[in-house]
């Protein structure tokens, strides 16, 4: 017997059957938007990481040396291939370039709550514009699935920061400030003491007394008290960036989800404008639920022309999570329109119904098994399905059927070539 690798998990077909809900409401308000498909590889060059992050994030990887002797890694993120993908067809993609996806990813890391080694996430990204509409749109994107999935306001919150308020606020600092450090130290603060919070603003570079008045400057989130203690231009054109993104947010009917919050960071140093993240509203999942923001200077990191860019990725986890605690999550059971039972040699007739059922786009199930009748009704109850249409060697000498409601027990016999007749959907009352 084998086991199932740590921090990877299997999905029976009840629990896909609501995943697969929670994926097509995400990927069809995706399309409503006008985001177009993508489908990209499990695997990369591990340079893709290396290069940006060192040798070290190997470690965090599943990354190895192939066949063919290249350093290769599961992609643990999409956003650099993504850039790879514009980068490689830039001049002839159409702009703005909105794109999604649900798959995979793999990351070597502790398994905890929302997070396991094999993830999958809904990814949505535009590419080519800078204007705060765009970002708007990311944000309006998520609200409408979450909203389509049943929450509300009272279930989440979005809340909103600029990479360019902290930033501006550190460089205004008499300091030697490594402001990346920095902001990776407000990505932690909630998730840590604040005095060991302080000292890795004072390792950033920040003194004692900087370190405490930075952090409650960013704590309030009060972005007038910010421009007018920075008095820098980054502050003060990241701060009209934020307040524009917001009354975008309003026209598109996501503002009433936003919250600003200065201490959302985002820890990942591509990120180069308005951040956000999705927090549970009542703290009962303990991650975030999904985070984006936007990253204008990645494609040209990757040998691209200068392009804008904003996405957000759900993790399915996390949303699931999240889903179940404000008990909206899909039902998690099968569902099946008709089982044709077969008694005996009736083959032909019992295909040709199922064959013309299926072609109406009803999920019809038959007997592969050459099972009895007893155990044929046994297995239609165990799959709910909802109509029982029992072909039977005595039944067609009369050129009959049967046709058999799940749920009531009643049941009626109908001539053979009027079921399923040019009904779109029969049922049993049809024929009472």
């Amino acid at each position: 017997m084998y086991d199932r690798i740590k921090g990877f998990r299997d999905f029976y077909p009840e629990e896909m059957a609501a995943r697969r809900a929670m994926i097509d409401t995400l990927e069809g308000t995706a399309r409503r938007y006008g985001f177009r498909e993508i489908a990209t590889p499990a695997m990369e060059r591990a340079a893709m990481w290396t290069d940006k992050s060192g040798e070290d994030i190997v470690e965090e990887l599943y990354a190895f040396e192939d066949q063919g002797g290249r350093h290769v890694a599961l992609t643990p993120e999409l956003t650099p291939t993504v850039a790879r993908m514009v980068v490689q067809k830039q001049q002839a993609l159409s702009k703005p370039i909105k794109w999604f996806s649900t798959r995979p990813f793999w990351r070597y890391e502790q398994v905890q709550q929302g997070r396991q080694r094999e993830f999958y996430q809904t990814n949505v990204d535009i590419f080519g514009s800078s204007d705060p509409e765009a970002d708007a749109e990311i944000l309006a994107w998520a609200a409408d699935a979450l909203t389509g999935l049943g929450l509300t306001g009272e279930h989440f919150e979005f809340r909103i920061s600029h990479r360019d308020v902290l930033g501006g606020v550190l460089e205004s600092y008499d300091a030697d400030v490594d402001v990346g450090a920095a902001v990776r130290a407000v990505d932690k603060s909630e998730k840590i003491e604040r005095a060991e919070y302080l000292d890795l603003l004072v390792e950033a570079g920040l003194t004692d007394a900087q370190a405490d008045e930075f952090a409650d400057l960013i704590a309030a989130g009060d972005l007038e008290a910010v421009v007018e203690y920075a008095d820098t231009e980054r502050v003060t054109d990241a701060v009209e960036n934020l307040e524009a993104v917001l009354a975008a947010a309003e026209d598109f009917g996501a503002r009433e989800y936003c919250t600003i919050s200065l201490e959302t960071a985002r820890g990942l140093d591509y990120y180069t404008g308005v951040v956000f993240e999705c927090f549970d509203s009542t703290g009962e999942v303990s991650r975030s639920i999904f985070g984006g923001g936007r990253y204008d200077d990645l494609i040209e990191s990757f040998g691209g022309q200068p392009t804008p860019a904003v996405g957000v990725a759900p993790g399915l986890a996390t949303l699931s999570l999240l889903c179940q605690r404000a008990g909206v999550w899909p039902e998690e059971e099968l569902s099946t329109d008709y089982y044709v039972l077969r008694v005996g040699d009736t083959r032909p007739t019992a295909a040709r119904i199922a064959r013309e059922l299926r072609e109406r786009g009803h999920v019809v199930e038959t007997d592969v098994a050459g099972r009895s009748f007893g155990a044929q009704m046994n297995y239609a109850d165990s799959i709910d399905a909802e109509t029982v249409v029992i072909v039977g060697e005595r039944d067609l000498a009369n050129d009959e059927i049967t046709v058999k409601d799940m749920v009531s027990g009643d049941q009626v016999a109908v001539p053979v070539e009027a079921f399923p007749g040019d009904r779109e959907r029969p049922t049993f009352a049809d024929f009472e």
